[in-house]
C-alpha cells in the first residue's frame, strides 16, 4: 500500500481524499494565466465546467462560451457527456478530471477546428504510454506555471483560496493549435 505522496504523485489520490467526481474548480488565476499568453478566435466551449469557475473568467474577458458538464452543479448545461458528444467546436478549453485527461485530450483535438488549451499535471509529460499520444496529437505549446497553485475540493476551508500558499501540484497549460508545425514550445507563467 503506497503512501499518500507516491498516490498524488501518479496523479491519483486515495478515494476517501478525493473530491466526488474527481471535481476540484479551477482557480480564476490560472484562466487568467492562460489568457495573459494565449488568444483565442471565436466560440469557446468549456465541456468540464463544474461551478463556472473558468467559464466565468473566459466570459470575463470577452468571449462567448458554450459551459457544459456531465454533473449539474448549477451552472451551464449538466447531463452532457463530453467524449461521447460529436459536436464540432472552433476552441475547447477546459480542466478535466484528472483520471479522464488522455481522453478529454483525444476527443478535444478532434471537435476543435482552431485551439484546445487542457489544463493538467506537469508530469503528464512523463511515461512511455503517453509518448504515443504526443506523437498522435502533438501539441503546438506547453505554459508551465512557475509557482505551484492550489487546486482545492469545495467544502474545504481553503476553497477558493490558498492565503498565498502553494498546492503539492505542479501545473501547465497544453496547447493544440490547428495552425501549429514543428515540435511544442514551452513557456513559463
Amino acid at each position: 500500500m503506497g503512501t499518500i505522496g507516491q498516490f498524488y504523485v501518479k496523479g491519483q489520490a486515495p478515494a476517501a481524499n478525493r473530491s466526488k467526481d474527481d471535481f476540484y474548480p479551477t482557480p480564476p488565476e490560472m484562466t487568467r494565466a492562460l489568457l495573459s499568453v494565449e488568444k483565442f478566435v471565436g466560440p469557446i466551449w468549456e465541456p468540464a465546467c463544474g461551478d463556472g469557475a473558468m467559464s466565468r473568467e473566459l466570459e470575463a474577458a470577452g468571449y462567448a462560451v458554450t459551459s457544459t458538464d456531465l454533473i449539474d452543479r448549477g451552472y451551464g448545461q449538466g447531463g452532457r457527456d463530453f467524449l461521447v458528444e460529436r459536436e464540432p467546436a472552433e476552441n475547447i478549453i477546459t480542466n478535466p478530471p484528472f483520471k479522464l485527461v488522455e481522453e478529454f485530450i483525444k476527443h478535444a483535438v478532434q471537435c476543435a477546428n482552431r485551439k484546445v488549451a487542457i489544463l493538467g499535471r506537469l508530469g503528464l509529460l512523463e511515461g512511455q504510454a503517453r509518448r504515443k499520444l504526443w506523437d498522435e496529437h502533438p501539441m503546438a505549446r506547453v505554459w508551465v506555471f512557475s509557482r505551484r497553485v492550489a487546486c482545492v475540493k469545495p467544502g474545504d476551508a481553503e476553497y477558493g483560496s490558498k492565503g498565498g500558499k502553494g498546492g503539492m501540484i505542479a501545473y501547465a497549460w497544453y496547447v493544440w493549435d490547428q495552425g501549429h508545425n514543428g515540435k511544442p514550445e514551452i513557456g513559463w507563467l
